[in-house]
């Protein structure tokens, strides 16, 4: 169940994934997770027209680097804790905590805007392009774009085709289809990989369940049995059991992990079988690494939603968040962190 996945000669130290989120998965979280026992991890969805017209937002969420990023701890003017961050070792025979294989989304109609994006110096340093053709949000499918495409194979194609011709490893996001009476999962999937696709992500919702209900096992399961590259599975997992059931039920490649690790990042440990490190040292060290990288007010806007996330649950969530949504500076967060984690 759990072990090193190949995609098209590129090794990932395992296939427990975390998926691209927009508005979530920038570097610092990303990294953190990938810590805790992510074997890839996915940048947010990027516009490839936004790479094409040189947006600077656009650009930011691509960054990667500098690899093993730490902020240093003798900076007194850092919320960083005292001994240093408390992440478990890299996985064995894994390539070690900023040393795993880049993987980059972009989403994007046009197979000559996408072409250009992927060869684009941007896109250059990620060993791995994944096409969205499953993001289910209406400004997204009235451009054509995302899951949009899945109602129109022939345009998935020549954008599929065209990434491909760039020289990168392609990758595709779909979901089982639009809706229950026009699931084409298998059918699309197919021509992915006819198109050069090296991996298939299957999220086992159609669009416009959005991210409500069980997974389609079967679905994911069908489009497995008729394909030969790797399929990531992708819905519904919350925990080591829903895992579990997901590979048996599908005979997926991986899983891919999205909301749950939103909630509570080392699930990663406990997929993996590591054992989790305690939350105030990870959520401090992610809002150092984020104030370092995006500045002090995206870390303050960000991070008061992580701690939301992060504390949901608890029998002081409530009172906690209110806390947090007041604060105004990355010192009054790690503060209140200090206290309420």
């Amino acid at each position: 169940m759990l072990h090193a996945l190949e995609i098209a000669g590129m090794v990932c130290p395992n296939n427990v994934f975390l998926a691209p989120m927009a508005g979530y998965t920038n570097y610092p979280f990303r990294k953190m997770c990938e810590g805790l026992g992510a074997g890839l991890s996915f940048t947010e969805m990027v516009s490839a027209k936004g790479l094409h017209y040189r947006n600077e937002d656009t650009n930011l969420l691509l960054y990667h680097g500098p690899e093993n990023f730490l902020p240093p701890e003798n900076d007194p003017t850092l919320p960083f804790p005292e001994n240093g961050p408390t992440l478990p070792p890299p996985l064995e025979g894994g390539r070690g905590v900023g040393e795993r294989p880049l993987a980059a989304q972009i989403f994007g109609a046009d197979p000559d805007i996408m072409r250009e994006a992927c060869e684009s110096e941007a896109l250059a340093p990620f060993d791995l392009i994944d096409i969205n053709m499953g993001c289910p949000m209406p400004k997204i499918v009235r451009n054509g774009e995302g899951s949009a495409l899945m109602e129109d194979p022939a345009q998935a194609e020549k954008v599929i085709s065209a990434c491909v011709k760039s020289g990168k490893r392609i990758s595709v996001k779909i979901r089982t289809g639009v809706s229950e009476e026009k699931k084409n999962a298998v059918e699309f999937a197919k021509m992915c990989e006819g198109a050069g696709a090296c991996m298939i992500t299957v999220h086992g919702r159609t669009r416009d369940k959005i991210y409500a209900g069980p997974p389609d096992f079967e679905t994911i399961a069908a489009v497995k049995a008729a394909v030969g590259v790797p399929v990531i599975a992708n819905g519904g997992i919350w925990n080591d059991r829903d895992m579990r059931k997901m590979f048996d039920r599908t005979g997926a490649d991986g899983i891919m992990v999205a909301r749950a690790a939103l909630y509570r990042p080392v699930i990663f440990c406990e997929l993996t079988e590591r054992e989790a490190p305690p939350l105030l040292p990870l959520y401090l060290e992610q809002l150092a690494q984020t104030e370092q990288i995006y500045g002090e007010r995206f870390a303050v806007v960000y991070m008061r939603k992580m701690a939301a996330f992060y504390l949901k649950g608890t029998p002081r969530a409530t009172e906690a968040k209110r806390r947090f949504f007041a604060a105004q500076t990355t010192e009054e967060i790690a503060t209140l962190a200090k206290e309420l984690m």
